[in-house]
């Protein structure tokens, strides 16, 4: 059996690099494209099976209670 070669106790280089990051530019992309509209926000739909099992399970006042929930979503955002 051989046994390993030895291996230097200190790094031939120096520490690694201060790594800093800017987030300015893309924060400021981000607030433009919030002001300019709605960018990035999708609207909600209403689910076919959210609406099956609602109904199944509270005789079409769950169903009722979650369209004015998801309309109320859409219009808040202006979508």
């Amino acid at each position: 059996m051989t046994s390993a070669p030895e291996q230097p106790s200190v790094q031939p280089y120096g520490p690694p690099p201060t790594i800093i990051i800017n987030n300015s530019n893309s924060a400021a992309a981000s607030a433009a494209a919030v002001i300019g509209g709605a960018a990035g926000l999708r609207r909600r739909r209403q689910s076919l099976w959210a609406h099956f099992w609602l109904f199944m399970f509270t005789v079409g006042i769950g169903n009722v209670i979650y369209a004015v929930h998801v309309s109320r979503w859409n219009r808040d955002r202006g979508l």
